[in-house]
């Protein structure tokens, strides 16, 4: 019998560390995942950070893991995504020092230190926060000199993984995008950015295009992974970006990306500045476009901590039929989400109902609430992002494993009057957009992904109604202290 010709993709997530193998046809052969493990860093008031070498250590188990339950699959290519603005810096010979995640604040302290942010959002299409690398860099210089003294290079996390299978340090154009180091526009590191930062230019690795070859596995790893040495390494990119590249959406496309955070993308042919500064800008994966993206924050974290506290044992076809059952109006949840709009995160949040408590409240009522508030607040990023460059298109993509959820797809319908669209690659899509690079890379040409379902708007004036509710309620919970 042939052996099945295959790719292995490895995606590390916020909270997910996978390993995946994927045929040249496109087919999901087998997938493994583990948390990843952090450890709370004491020597800031916000930090947490993860051990590279235990990370790595993952890796190759669960690599060993799918590859067993793939069956007689030979790798011809190996790619990597990952969050975007974690990185893992390095000392001079490779040795990883640190792995910072997209959620760790070791920077804040010093984002005062910044004297010209609105110069810095022009360059590179994000407003310099600690959540971008370069103020992470600047942490661990000011607290941890000793550690510091020894950083030679850093790279993205996903890029990290890549040169532990090649040997060939690089970083990719949209993670490079989420460092404050980069200029997205001229798509290149700047001088003058790292000086900005007092960091030396020469920690920044090379650039590498994305569904490039970086080179063949190391002897070693193949080795120890039973995998053939002539397989190539290919260079990944950020999980946003290649979950995007799953759906193979046509410039001026939207894209609601729902996982951990949910960014709602524009595909854009030309850099975007919004003079509010509101959005982000950064480079897509391939030679010339750009994402214009509004970001609504930790959603689908909510709604995987909610869901453990109301349905901890049942599948999501249990919620799905009793959110059919839910009436309208029980109740009205605001839970942190990002509006683009709004100056300032809401920190404060919960459910509204009626008192005393109806007989008619659910726990299919609470969800329902859940999955409005993040409807409504994709609706006001979509908003955002429509001020800015007009969507003509009658439709919209989403992908990520927040729309398996029929409801939030029907919502996100109703308020923005658009068709939501599926294809059949939306529940992995950052690990099929990995082996959708790696055919590229090696010019091969993978299965199209197929049109699944496409839900139509409807009802929408009642809809818009929940929306003028759910405001009242966002705005509630903001004057709480």
């Amino acid at each position: 019998m042939e052996r099945i010709q295959a790719f292995l993709v490895i995606d590390i997530g916020t909270g997910n560390v996978r390993a995946a193998v994927v045929s040249t046809g496109s087919e999901l052969l087998a997938l493994a995942r583990e948390n990843v493990h952090y450890v709370k860093d004491d020597d800031y008031p916000d930090s947490i950070y993860f051990d590279p070498t235990a990370l790595w250590e993952q890796i190759n188990q669960l690599v060993k893991t799918v590859l067993a339950k793939a069956g007689d699959a030979e790798i011809l290519a190996i790619t990597a995504t990952s969050q975007r603005e974690g990185i893992v810096v390095l000392d001079g010979v490779g040795k990883p020092l640190i792995g910072m995640s997209n959620h760790d604040n070791r920077g804040r302290e010093w984002e005062s230190l910044i004297t010209d942010k609105d110069h810095l959002y022009t360059l590179t299409g994000r407003y310099p926060t600690a959540l971008f690398s370069a103020l992470k860099l600047v942490g661990l210089r000011e607290r941890k000199p000793q550690l510091w003294n020894r950083v030679v290079s850093f790279t993205s996390i996903s890029d990290w993984v890549q040169f532990q299978f090649s040997g060939v340090l690089g970083y990719e154009h949209s993670q490079a995008s989420e460092t404050l180091l980069y200029d997205v526009n001229a798509k290149g590191w700047s001088e003058k950015l790292c000086g900005a930062f007092s960091l030396p230019f020469s920690l920044l690795p090379p650039l590498k295009p994305a569904g490039t070859v970086l080179g063949n596995i190391l002897p070693h790893v193949a080795a120890e992974l039973a995998i053939a040495p002539q397989a190539v390494v290919v260079v990944g990119g950020a999980d946003t970006q290649l979950a995007i590249h799953s759906l193979q959406p046509d410039t001026d496309d939207i894209v609601v990306v729902s996982g951990t955070t949910t960014p709602i993308i524009k595909v854009v042919d030309s850099y975007v500045i919004d003079n509010q500064q509101r959005t982000w800008t950064g480079r897509y994966i391939d030679e010339s476009s750009f994402m214009l993206e509004a970001n609504a924050g930790v959603t689908g974290l909510n709604y995987q901590r909610l869901k453990a506290i109301f349905y901890p044992n049942e599948p999501y076809e249990v919620i799905e039929k009793e959110l059919d059952e839910a009436s309208y109006s029980q109740c009205v949840a605001s839970l942190g989400s990002l509006v683009a709009d709004e100056d300032k995160p809401l920190t404060k949040g919960g459910f509204i109902f009626n008192a005393p408590v109806s007989h008619q409240l659910t726990r299919g009522g609470f969800v329902f609430a859940i999955l409005w508030d993040i409807a409504c607040s994709i609706y006001e990023n979509y908003n955002v992002l429509c001020s800015m460059s007009a969507h003509e298109k009658d439709y919209i993509w989403a992908c990520g494993g927040g729309v398996q959820s029929r409801k939030l797809r029907q919502f996100i319908a109703n308020l923005t009057n658009k068709k939501i669209r599926i294809r059949d690659t939306y529940r992995q899509s950052s690990v099929l957009g990995g082996a959708f690079i790696c055919a590229h890379a090696l010019g091969l040409k993978p299965a199209d992904p197929q049109l699944l379902e496409e839900v139509e708007p409807e009802n929408r004036e009642l809809f818009l109604e929940l929306y003028a509710e759910w405001k009242r309620a966002r705005s509630a919970f903001r004057q709480i202290k």
